[in-house]
């Protein structure tokens, strides 16, 4: 487990193409597998500073880590060692990953909208919000990007089976499909992911995540 509660593996790695340009996010284990294979080096920020490393020299590092700063890492434990979970890495073989949509889900519908209900503009927690058809299925909307939002109870019972301009309400912003996986903006609110934010910054916002 990760300090936050969360299971290590689930944490998430960016990987960035040999010019230091953002790809898109996966699991740990997935990342190790790359490093393991000599198809990617580690990048740690040291002091405001990016380090590159090898497999072997980022085994070498956490050990020395695991020793004295235990608490700054997250582990992966293997049979003969532990090793400390990167936050990038750098493919050194090939650019790029094969691209995947972002998938359609509900984490994903919430993840875009941030947890806004898109009538009233206020935050809630997932349990507090529903998927709002904008023009309803009894209208013949059908589930897409376009036109699902999250709503509160509040907002979704005052709208009810009609549009907006019926219910004389409006969007706070217009629901539209991701150029990159939504979930990149819940990661970058966490203290172990800020280290992305060199790579994520608006030269490179054009660059798919999924």
């Amino acid at each position: 487990m990760s300090e936050s509660g969360q299971p290590v593996l689930d944490t998430r790695v960016l990987v960035l193409n040999k010019h230091y340009m953002a790809l898109r996010v996966i699991s740990v284990r997935r990342a190790i597998s790359l490093l393991f294979r000599d198809l990617a080096e580690v990048i740690h920020c040291e002091q405001g500073n990016y380090c590159n490393y090898d497999f072997e020299t980022w085994c070498e590092v956490s050990e020395y880590r695991q020793k004295f700063q235990p608490s700054e890492h997250d582990w992966v434990s293997t049979v003969h060692f532990d090793i400390a979970v990167p936050r990038i890495i750098r493919l050194l073989v090939y650019d790029r990953l094969p691209r995947s949509p972002v998938k359609f889900n509900r984490r994903n519908i919430f993840a875009r909208d941030r947890n806004r209900c898109q009538y009233c503009g206020k935050r809630f927690s997932t349990t507090e919000l529903s998927l709002d058809h904008v023009i309803p299925r009894s209208a013949g909307g059908e589930s897409t990007w376009e036109n699902l939002v999250c709503s509160c109870t509040r907002c979704n019972a005052r709208k009810g089976g009609r549009t907006p301009d019926q219910a004389g309400m409006s969007l706070i912003a217009k629901p539209i499909r991701p150029k990159r996986n939504p979930i990149i903006h819940i990661h970058l609110a966490h203290d172990r992911y800020q280290s992305w934010k060199q790579f994520l910054d608006h030269a490179y916002w054009s660059v798919e995540l999924t």
